[in-house]
């Protein structure tokens, strides 16, 4: 069977699997003729999984297109001069969160997937800042604006968009669905077919597609192609989990869900491009786990359960439910990766702690958030009730005191917390704002009546640039500190996203993990102390091979193996390793 033949099988059965009843033959040549539009850029063979298409130089950083301001250049010329003039050698990948035009949830409730917002500039300043960096984008495929041509044309009747959203009646039974959001699930609205009710997932201005209908899949592949073709590597697809709906079932995690990704990431194995699939999934841990599939699913999914369990650490000043969550996590199948990350665009989830962080350690969590003046987000329950869903704060300012109250730690606190997710097997990811030490934006809550506005700051670029030239300021400190830890991480073989890793029985003041290169050359024992008291540990403790010498990446330190004692200070991590580079 030839390499085209095989993709043409593999894509009928996935078809078949998604819609039984359709012409599976026929709708593969229609995959194929979407994907590859011209019909010259698909691959001869499919990509074997592997680890190679990344590396320990890997880590992104995640900004609006618009986080930096000036009020008179283009944010996306302002995005593009400070990536080059504070992020390069730092970070080789940056996510633009939706820089497509909107009506609502700061990008997420797309009106026109095929232009860039003018409000941030143009394809071609996209492509500029692809030849530079990795490009992240965002395929917001569960949903699109009420507002947009594709709802409007719905309403009118006019194909084929008239097929394109999901309907369903009050009187299907719709208990079980699992949603993120407490606003009525179905929105009867006035069509020329007369009323009808509609699902919405998140909200009403973000109506959710209908993935029953063949067409509106041929039209995300063909989205998925322009992405491609302006220079997109990664594409996240947000909100995947809730893709395939079916009154009387949760609607999350359908199996049409995972066959359709499946179908995704076998299109991207073939393409000549390195394209890499993230899957955004803010669930409990074994279903965001589900989304590797046989790692024939994501490339990549989100380590959602970090940023509150990081957060817990340093609050209660134990890692013993981080190191209890962490030894039980699985390693990445071959040819997938974990994208390790403290905090995003979004709140830092709850729901993902579920089973691992007993609800009097959430509450005494949301406490002292409430106390750094943070605020949460609620979801509803099947039952009529509601669940803190999302913490919504700044990381930096999360991180301003521990359970026992404010200290004079808060810069080693934080460092501490960005320090962990350069450490562990994965790619590591950081929002611009955790970046600068952005502080809690209250006046645009207050202003935009929306929680997560506490952490979506716009910069002016100016007074940005002028608080990073100032070596006193928070933002040039946390700055400087988390860049020259980038660095010096971008050079250790043992922090390829996919290296060993084994976590370290060690003091519950101590979070510690062990990291071998894939040629077994290099270790580093990465050891985070999470506390605000000094931490002495023996080395012994370790295995330090004692025939090699033994140094701290992080400080100028020499393992003294007769002392067998390592002292950490509050607060302090080191990269201890035989054989690394600075």
């Amino acid at each position: 069977m030839t390499q085209k033949h095989a993709l043409h099988s593999r894509l009928t059965t996935l078809i078949q699997e998604i819609y039984p009843a359709a012409e599976s033959d026929h709708i593969a040549h229609d995959v194929i003729d979407a994907f590859w539009p011209d019909g010259s850029q698909q691959s001869e063979t499919g990509r074997i999984p592997s680890n190679d298409l990344w590396n320990e130089e890997n880590a992104l950083l995640i900004t609006y297109g618009n986080s930096i301001i000036d009020g008179s250049h283009k944010p996306l010329d302002l995005l593009h001069d400070f990536l080059l003039r504070r992020m390069k050698g730092v970070v080789n990948g940056v996510h633009i969160l939706p820089f497509f035009p909107y009506t609502s949830d700061d990008g997420f409730a797309v009106s026109d997937f095929r232009a860039v917002n003018p409000q941030l500039g143009d394809w071609p300043d996209i492509n500029r800042i692809s030849e530079d960096f990795d490009l992240m984008s965002d395929l917001v495929l569960n949903h699109v604006s009420s507002q947009g041509h594709w709802f409007n044309s719905y309403r009118q009747g006019q194909a084929p968009y008239d097929k394109y959203f999901f309907e369903a009646s009050p009187d299907d039974d719709l208990g079980d669905v699992v949603r993120p959001r407490t606003t009525p699930l179905l929105q009867e609205v006035e069509t020329v077919n007369g009323p009808r009710h509609v699902w919405c997932t998140f909200s009403h201005d973000q109506i959710d597609l209908d993935f029953r209908n063949p067409e509106v899949l041929l039209e995300f592949l063909r989205i998925i192609r322009l992405h491609v073709d302006n220079g997109v590597k990664v594409i996240r697809l947000d909100a995947v989990a809730f893709l395939w709906k079916e009154a009387g079932t949760s609607s999350i995690h359908l199996p049409q869900t995972h066959a359709i990704i499946k179908l995704m990431r076998l299109l991207c194995d073939y393409a000549s491009e390195d394209i890499i699939l993230l899957t955004e999934t803010n669930v409990p841990k074994a279903e965001n786990l589900s989304y590797f599939g046989k790692h024939d699913e994501a490339h990549a999914i989100y380590n959602f359960p970090l940023p509150p369990l990081i957060l817990h650490a340093v609050m209660s000043n134990s890692a013993h439910y981080l190191r209890r969550w962490q030894s039980g996590m699985p390693p990445a199948p071959m040819g997938c990766a974990y994208l390790n990350f403290t905090a995003s665009h979004d709140g830092i989830g709850m729901r993902p702690v579920e089973g691992i962080l007993p609800a009097t350690e959430q509450a005494r969590m949301i406490d002292t958030i409430k106390h750094t003046g943070g605020l949460v987000s609620m979801r509803a329950l099947p039952d009529g009730g509601e669940a803190p869903y999302e913490i919504n704060t700044t990381y930096f300012e999360a991180t301003a005191q521990t359970f026992d109250g404010k200290d004079d730690h808060h810069f080693d606190r934080f460092v501490c917390t960005q320090t962990i997710p350069m450490s562990l097997e994965g790619i590591p990811a950081f929002y611009i704002h955790s970046m600068l030490a952005t502080p809690n934006d209250h006046a645009q809550v207050k202003h935009r009546g929306m929680n997560r506005a506490i952490n979506r700051h716009r910069w002016d670029y100016p007074e940005l640039n002028a608080l990073l030239d100032d070596p006193a300021s928070k933002q040039s400190r946390v700055l400087t500190a988390l860049s020259e830890r980038l660095r010096i991480r971008a050079k250790q073989p043992a922090f390829h996203p996919n290296a060993t890793q084994f976590t370290m029985p060690l003091d519950d003041r101590v979070f510690g993990v062990w990291r071998q290169s894939l040629d077994r050359r290099q270790s580093i024992f990465a050891l985070h102390n999470v506390s605000d008291q000094p931490v002495v540990l023996s080395h012994l403790s370790m295995n330090l091979i004692e025939d090699e010498q033994w140094f701290d990446l992080l400080g100028s330190y020499t393992i003294d193996m007769d002392q067998e004692e390592i002292m950490l200070a509050p607060y302090q991590c080191r990269w201890i390793t035989n054989q690394g580079r600075t």
